[in-house]
């Protein structure tokens, strides 16, 4: 009975979590209209979520992914994703000798954050195939992969025109290319490679999701 219940109210008790860092890093970020225009993006499905919660509840594993995203994307609007202290991981990733994909001379925050946004490929896939839209998972996961790497090129549409309008130190803070000329086009095969990882790792539960939902 009490792991009914765990599994019944985690996706509230990580709504909680969520709802607890955004009020809290929504006092004195360091640039309040890069903290709108990277916390929007964010609350607006958080809303959806919300909503649609009584009539499509998507998998735990699902609202973990979604919410370890959020939570990382939420910290990084707090201090812009180029000065988020990551000091400690930028050591570690130092150490893997990617210096193509995570240089030692930039905060690579915003590049993990990248790869985080293609973890969102599994609950993408989870949904065509719990609605019906599809019942082939491997056909799923590629479209997972496909949609995900649609939002992620549209996104750096988005920052592109957000850097030209808003200009000075907030666009290039919402930009966060850190003079990386080739920094859009990494961020997007991060986001694929994220998209790849979640479903070598998790990928084998989506069969078991449509046979019992």
């Amino acid at each position: 009975m009490q792991e009914v219940k765990i599994y019944k109210y985690f996706p509230h008790f990580l709504l909680l979590l969520y709802v607890v860092e955004f009020i809290f890093l929504a006092l004195n970020p360091y640039d309040r209209a890069v903290w709108w225009a990277e916390n929007l993006p964010i609350v607006i499905p958080v809303v959806i979520l919300v909503f649609s919660f009584n009539k499509f509840r998507f998998s735990n594993l699902s609202y973990f992914l979604i919410a370890f995203f959020f939570l990382f994307h939420t910290f990084g609007g707090h201090y812009t994703f180029e000065k988020a202290p990551f000091d400690f991981f930028n050591r570690l990733l130092s150490h893997l000798d990617l210096n193509f994909l995570f240089p030692d001379d930039r905060n690579n925050f915003d590049r993990i954050g990248h790869f985080l946004v293609g973890i969102l490929a599994y609950p993408i896939a989870e949904l065509f195939l719990r609605k019906k839209w599809l019942s082939n998972v491997p056909v799923a996961i590629f479209l997972g992969i496909v949609t995900l790497g649609f939002w992620g090129a549209l996104y750096e549409i988005i920052e592109m025109q957000y850097a030209i309008l808003e200009g000075g130190e907030s666009g290039a803070a919402f930009l966060g290319s850190q003079g990386d000329i080739w920094d859009a086009q990494k961020d997007m095969l991060l986001d694929i490679l994220g998209a790849i990882c979640v479903f070598l790792l998790f990928g084998y539960n989506l069969k078991a999701y449509t046979s019992t939902n």
